[in-house]
């Protein structure tokens, strides 16, 4: 945990930021696998982990705005419980390390919010995404759970503070970051002809693990990398194949890293593979450099679109103006998703509190009709603090391929017989993380190799 003072100060931030009302937080719980004492890894929930750090399942906190006051409920272990588990650290302890002087059991909850609701006071609450809270909300509300609805202002004031990372947060993405590339570094020197992707996933998984780090997502070790969120690992690295790395961890404290590398599965690159992954590289330094405070991260998306297109025009597959390429929506036969994503104490940070208001302003609402444009998670201006990945890609799909080859789908601007000579080409992906400083940017962590010399002088020499 950071300090009492860190979590007190935010929760007096927020505060600030809400008009009146209690601010119900929900922990999460142990989710079983095939029954009730056999759970899942245990993860909490990353808002109430935000504004008080305590890593324990079934607890829940309010803080009443009205009557300035901040409660913890949850129940202590019961002689079962140490027997099973032995003398825990309690919930009173841990709540004062939050900074919380007040602890009742789980049960009074439900009185304390049925008090409120009497009173005809606003009971705020943030939407729920696991089927206990949901439940236990539609219990605590007295209403359906269809009828639930999550208070936008309380959602607002959260993303609003969140969203700017403090130094202490910025530590720990780093040390994050940094796990993340020694599983990537790894991972280039284990990978050849012959071995499992499951091989390698384990391997980048172990090592997370001796560094006291879960991962911050299921890792995506592919050799099929135009597949966008691939999880099947049983294919054999082959001489020709390209493989794909996108991979990172997640501190004790649940700060992610996220990261991406495509290598070739034998030492060096084919022409071919060279060609393509330059382009996408050309991509992501150009993205980079347009990282800074006030400049809106669609306008990067599209900028970036716009590299590929050179670099796909100057290959062959692509022709015309790149600029009316990128207008026509043309790039998404190769691009189809975003450029990149808010990061925190979330690989895509505050995911649940809704990308409408984490990614995109009011003004400009996200578009969520145009194919590549609906995936792109981030389009809001950048500011000071905030903590993004970029990372751009070139996807071949053949099934996308023979549905727009059938329309004759922006024929004006895709070659589709050279495109098809690229059809299992499979994908190519870079990625790094980034903070939004005062006057641009900053790279993360300690660096990872991206140019084709780097990757090849590295798998050469191992």
């Amino acid at each position: 945990m950071f300090s009492a003072q860190t979590y007190q100060d935010r929760r007096t931030v927020l505060k600030g930021n809400v008009a009146s009302g209690i601010l119900l937080f929900l922990g999460n719980i142990e989710n079983p696998v095939n029954f009730e004492h056999n759970p899942y890894y245990f993860r909490q929930d990353s808002t109430y982990l935000y504004y008080f750090g305590i890593q324990e399942p079934r607890i829940a906190a309010i803080i009443d705005i009205d009557e300035d006051k901040t409660i913890i409920f949850g129940d202590e272990l019961s002689i079962d419980d140490i027997v099973w588990m032995g003398r825990q650290e309690t919930l009173e302890e841990k709540s004062l390390k939050s900074g919380v002087q007040e602890t009742l059991p789980y049960a009074e909850l439900s009185k304390y919010i049925q008090k409120a609701q009497s009173s005809g006071r606003k009971v705020h609450y943030l939407p729920p995404y696991q089927s206990f809270n949901k439940i236990l909300l539609s219990d605590l509300l007295g209403i359906k759970i269809t009828a639930l609805e999550p208070s936008t202002e309380m959602i607002k004031a959260i993303v609003k503070q969140r969203s700017i990372k403090e130094a202490q947060e910025i530590v720990q993405i780093e040390q994050a970051v940094n796990v993340s590339n020694e599983m990537h570094l790894l991972a280039m020197r284990i990978a050849r002809p012959g071995i499992k992707e499951y091989e390698i996933a384990n391997a980048i998984q172990y090592l997370a693990a001796n560094k006291e780090c879960q991962m911050s997502y299921p890792p995506i070790v592919t050799i099929n990398g135009g597949i966008l969120h691939n999880h099947y690992r049983l294919n054999t690295l082959k001489s020709g194949d390209l493989f794909l790395n996108d991979s990172g961890a997640e501190t004790a404290m649940g700060y992610a890293g996220d990261l991406t590398r495509t290598f070739p599965a034998d030492p060096t690159f084919t022409t071919k593979q060279k060609e393509m992954y330059e382009i996408v590289l050309n991509a992501f330094n150009n993205a980079q450099q347009l990282l800074k405070p006030g400049m809106r991260f669609k306008d990067i998306h599209l900028k970036a679109s716009q590299y590929l297109v050179e670099g796909l025009v100057d290959l062959g597959l692509m022709k015309g103006n790149p600029e009316e390429a990128v207008k026509n929506h043309a790039h998404t036969l190769f691009f189809q998703c975003g450029l990149g994503h808010m990061m925190g104490l979330d690989v895509h940070d505050m995911e649940d509190l809704g990308e409408q208001y984490v990614g995109y302003m009011e003004a400009e609402p996200k578009d969520t009709q145009t194919f590549g444009l609906k995936s792109l998670r981030l389009g809001k201006s950048l500011e000071s603090g905030f903590v993004v990945t970029v990372e751009p890609g070139i996807y071949m799909i053949p099934e996308l391929i023979d549905i727009w080859q059938a329309e004759n789908k922006n024929a004006e601007f895709i070659n589709y017989d050279k495109v098809n000579e690229y059809r299992n080409f499979g994908g190519i992906r870079i990625e790094d993380d980034f903070l939004i400083t005062d006057d641009g940017y900053r790279l993360l962590g300690s660096g990872l190799i991206k140019t084709v010399e780097e990757i090849e002088n590295y798998r050469k020499n191992i």
